[in-house]
């Protein structure tokens, strides 16, 4: 198997300096990309610098600071690139803002901020990237996308499943318009993924219910390794764990019924900010 099969190419990851993103970006840069990254958080950037130091990856990833809520910002972001570069093969939409609680608990305010972040943010570089990959009649667009965009069973995620739904029907759709055109979209849904700061800074583990402690659960290197494996295959969608395609079965049959399954026995007890993971470079 060929472990370089990026070399050359210019990849994108948007919120890719922490957590799933920046799994994503090693593995790409890992599997011989140039990868460029933008965050809207120094200190997310000064960590993963810090973290490349004495890495073979750290000549392949380069970080912009850019807020994706601004088409201004992604425009320069994503046309830089392309002048530096002369081409754009992968584009990973992966940056969120995310708040997880009732929407009587939320300002109107935050829900839009998800919003823009989350689904405007993609719509933002897709319309900058995607005319560069017709021009050249291949590319590869990756929507990170969520499981809670296709089941609607527990309480306190209205806004961010909303923005999910959003992005995964918004993702759908297009896939079938650029058939034949050489440029390929992968909408990859995702359950539960512990060691990031979705749980350790914006969601609180008692958000969960308490059947998420019983199942397993993903890492961000399983993440990226599973974004490598939809790059090779061009398949349009990808759902991780395995076994969510059973839920959403169940969930179109008895919605209600995988409600209650789902939420017996309370809120999670599990710290799932707490699993620490590297990213392990196959380079040498």
């Amino acid at each position: 198997m060929n472990t370089q099969f990026l070399h050359g190419k210019t990849c994108l990851v948007t919120g890719g300096a922490e957590g799933i993103g920046w799994a994503i970006a090693q593995a790409l840069a890992d599997a011989g990309g140039e990868v460029y990254v933008c965050d809207i958080s120094q200190e997310n950037i000064a960590r993963a610098k810090n973290e490349l130091n004495n890495s073979p990856l750290k000549e392949k990833i380069h970080f912009h600071t850019c807020d994706v809520a601004e088409r201004a910002q992604v425009e320069g972001w994503i046309s830089a690139v392309y002048q530096a570069t002369s081409r754009l093969d992968v584009l990973v939409n992966n940056a969120a803002f995310v708040r997880w609680a009732p929407v009587t608990e939320m300002s109107i305010e935050e829900m839009e901020q998800m919003m823009a972040v989350g689904y405007y943010g993609m719509l933002y570089t897709i319309k900058t990237a995607l005319p560069f990959m017709l021009q050249a009649r291949q590319g590869h667009i990756i929507n990170m996308c969520s499981s809670a965009g296709r089941l609607f069973i527990v309480k306190g995620n209205a806004a961010y499943g909303a923005v999910k739904a959003a992005m995964d029907g918004f993702g759908q759709t297009l896939a079938l318009e650029l058939q034949g055109s050489g440029v390929r979209l992968t909408t990859v849904r995702l359950g539960l993924v512990e060691g990031t700061d979705f749980f350790r800074k914006q969601v609180s583990s008692t958000r969960m219910p308490r059947l998420g402690d019983l199942m397993p659960a993903l890492t961000p290197p399983q993440v990226a390794t599973g974004i490598l494996r939809v790059l090779r295959t061009g398949q349009t969608s990808l759902d991780m764990p395995g076994y969510l395609p059973w839920m959403y079965l169940m969930f179109a049959i008895a919605p209600g019924v995988l409600s209650k399954l789902v939420n017996l026995g309370g809120p999670a007890q599990k710290d799932y900010g707490a699993r620490q993971w590297t990213y392990q470079p196959h380079r040498k």
